[in-house]
């Protein structure tokens, strides 16, 4: 018995735990993938997590591993440096999928679960059968596409100048992906420490620490009671003025606020 699970697996169809999917089928085609789009779902509980190989015993016949709920920390160690991505809900996992000590500069992969989360598994079965739908196959595509752009955004951010700069954009994409809108700001309900925000968005954690500080007194974010932080104001729009002014500048442009409980 695996010591990491919490609770008992359970069943959800596909189409309710990622409703993009059913949006690309027409009304009569839905009822009909329900009873072939059932996949199982796994609950792990918060702190260091090993993702067990059996969930994907396809021999690679299978999509992967589907974060319908939870945070989850992925850390890559190269030498003394560690590099973490973050992923949420609507990412696609497939955590076997590297080298690790057999690479020509080998390097470790940790997990860490920040929030308690929810995995379905598309296993073999799931994935012959959502091939029958092509459109639902280029929908989970293309939710493999959005998390290499979300950690290309974090890869450019991280050559920025300033290391507020870095830590305001980096709130900023979290909230896009993950916050929510409420009367005193964008709130990004996401827990993290100085060191693993740092490496997030390639700083030393004082400078995290120090550049938080100057945000604050700036007044562009707050901490958040129950944890995590709130975003005032509107998002940078010309980064180059925001890199050249001091952190306590008047923030520049307007933006787009992320959308509430984007899926």
């Amino acid at each position: 018995m695996n010591p990491e699970r919490h609770a008992a697996p359970a069943e959800v169809c596909l189409l309710d735990v990622f409703p993009r999917l059913a949006g690309e089928l027409e009304p009569d085609e839905v009822e009909r993938a329900r009873g072939d789009l059932t996949v199982r779902v796994e609950r792990i509980p918060g702190g260091p997590w090993s993702p067990p190989r059996e969930w994907l015993a396809g021999h690679g016949s299978e999509l992967g591993l589907f974060v319908i709920d939870g945070l989850l920390a992925r850390a890559v160690e190269v030498a003394d440096t560690t590099a973490t991505e973050l992923l949420g809900r609507g990412d696609l996992l497939r955590p076997a999928d590297h080298e690790g000590e057999q690479a020509p500069v080998p390097f470790a992969v940790t997990w860490t679960v920040l929030e308690p989360a929810a995995i379905a598994i598309l296993d073999s079965d799931l994935t012959e059968a959502i091939c029958r739908w092509p459109r639902l196959v280029v929908t989970m595509v293309s939710a493999a596409v959005r998390r290499s752009f979300s950690l290309t955004h974090l890869l450019a951010l991280s050559h920025l100048r300033r290391v507020d700069t870095r830590l305001l954009v980096a709130l900023w994409h979290l909230a896009d992906r993950w916050g929510s809108v409420h009367p005193e700001g964008v709130v990004v309900p996401i827990r993290l420490t100085h060191e693993m925000l740092g490496h997030v968005i390639g700083a030393q954690r004082p400078s995290v620490t120090t550049a938080l500080g100057q945000l604050e007194s700036a007044g562009r974010i707050s901490r958040r009671p129950g944890g995590g932080w709130i975003l005032h104001g509107e998002p940078p729009a010309e980064l180059g003025e925001l890199e050249g002014e001091a952190a306590g500048g008047p923030a520049p442009g307007r933006g787009r606020r992320p959308e509430k409980q984007r899926q």
